[in-house]
């Protein structure tokens, strides 16, 4: 498996990869109306183009054979909490494909982003987290991030349940 950071030519990919993620790990969730309407939004080639021309936004992708199988984005953040301040960052998204799991490659994405997100000094760290995604709350909770907050992530007429977690400036 090779890690690197993605460039706006990984747009296309980049939108079918985070579809799969997004709908192998929460599809179930959410009547499919509403799920394709948020995927058609949320993880569309220009959106992702967009977010791979931005400087305050960077991608790595996880790729085997060429193809990617997983994926992290970093940027400022704008989950709503009043503690929030500016040059804060954010881990916005972190997914690697069911059968690629378990391989200690969702540490390297991670890593990979929190290292350029600190990459111009400590700053506080944030991630929002579905409140029943357990396994991705101990992995936070082990590299410092504790729970300060909730709010309502919306796909469709859904309302998910969302922790937000903070890491202080170290």
């Amino acid at each position: 498996m090779e890690l690197r950071r993605a460039v706006p030519a990984d747009a296309d990919a980049l939108s079918a990869l985070s579809t799969a993620c997004f709908t192998q790990t929460f599809g179930h969730l959410y009547p499919p109306d509403d799920l394709a309407t948020f995927l058609d939004e949320a993880y569309a080639v220009d959106a992702w183009a967009s977010l791979l021309e931005d400087p305050d936004y960077a991608t790595w992708v996880l790729e085997t054979d060429g193809v990617a199988v997983g994926y992290a984005t970093a940027g400022a953040c704008t989950l709503p909490h009043a503690d929030v301040a500016p040059g804060d960052g954010e881990l916005k998204r972190l997914y690697v494909l069911r059968a690629h799991q378990n391989g200690g490659w969702g540490g390297r994405l991670f890593e990979a982003a929190m290292q350029w997100l600190q990459r111009t000094g400590p700053r506080t760290l944030w991630i929002g987290v579905w409140s029943e995604n357990f396994g991705a709350q101990r992995f936070y909770e082990r590299h410092g991030f504790e729970r300060v907050g909730a709010y309502d992530f919306v796909v469709g007429n859904v309302r998910d349940h969302e922790f937000i977690l903070r890491r202080q400036a170290r």
